[in-house]
């Protein structure tokens, strides 16, 4: 029977550094500290065969900043970032407090290694911030967590950002039915944004990235351009819709890239709630 070897010193209970892990490798894309070295040999391969694959991450991380910004501006002052990833650059509650002091964040992933980071990140911020370990595959698991219940008011509009980590929902988890429980739990007036790999542009590309992933603890899906706005037939979509990731509300402030030098989808939607009758 395989169980996960004792930690080594310095590494926190139920890190497996053994398995190269999706936030840990997300993490190295970035330029953080805060993987091991089964995921800089993993990540050094991946980046050699996939060039994009370091500025997918970036462009990933400031659509994340565009997106909060915006449901800001419409008034949303509390988040749930789910596959949040360890914590890096522009955080959400940094980002979010920009606009609203007293905004409130719930970082949520499976990765034991998110959890003790963004622990210690947010250890004096324990009132506004908190911190799940929890699967995205179960919804009620997350939204009824102590951690998320006592700071995130489900009774009010909610920012829930799903980025990059959707394409580790492979098809037998029905990723669609999947997202109708989450925005179950939301009042209406909430808002789902999604960033998401797409295969359309390099198919061969994807195809490599999907294999690679397949020696880490997460299996990768990419998905087609319609396949992934079909993710948003419960929500309404604001404008431009669901869009290249660099082309989504761009800044002057930002570099710019196109879709041969980043792979990705993005955008951001408007739950309303059911449809009535």
């Amino acid at each position: 029977m395989n169980e996960t070897p004792p930690p080594q010193p310095g590494i926190p209970e139920g890190i497996d550094t053994t398995v190269p892990s999706p936030a840990r490798l997300y993490d190295y894309y970035l330029g953080g500290k805060n993987n091991y070295a089964v995921d800089r040999e993993m990540g050094d391969r991946i980046m050699q065969a996939l060039p994009e694959t370091r500025q997918s991450a970036v462009a990933n991380r400031m659509f994340l900043v565009r997106a909060v910004d915006y449901l800001c501006e419409q008034g949303i002052d509390q988040f749930v970032d789910i596959g949040s990833g360890l914590p890096t650059q522009d955080p959400v509650h940094e980002v979010a407090r920009r606009h609203h002091p007293r905004a409130r964040v719930v970082y949520v992933d499976h990765d034991p290694a998110v959890r003790v980071h963004a622990e210690a990140l947010l250890a004096g911020d324990p009132e506004l911030t908190g911190v799940v370990q929890a699967d995205l595959l179960d919804p009620e698991a997350i939204y009824t967590h102590p951690e998320l219940t006592s700071r995130i008011d489900l009774d009010r509009p909610v920012g829930l950002l799903m980025l990059a980590v959707l394409h580790f929902v492979t098809d037998d988890r029905e990723p669609h039915a999947l997202l109708r429980r989450h925005l179950g739990f939301l009042a209406p007036g909430s808002h789902l944004a999604i960033t998401h790999a797409e295969s359309d542009t390099h198919p061969e590309r994807a195809d490599y990235a999907s294999k690679a992933y397949r020696a880490s603890s997460g299996n990768l899906r990419v998905r087609t351009r319609e396949e992934i706005k079909g993710l948003f037939a419960d929500v309404e979509p604001v404008p431009p819709g669901v869009v290249h990731l660099a082309d989504w509300r761009p800044r002057d402030d930002q570099p710019h890239y196109t879709s041969e030098q980043v792979s990705g989808l993005a955008g951001v939607a408007r739950w309303d709630g059911p449809p009535q009758g």
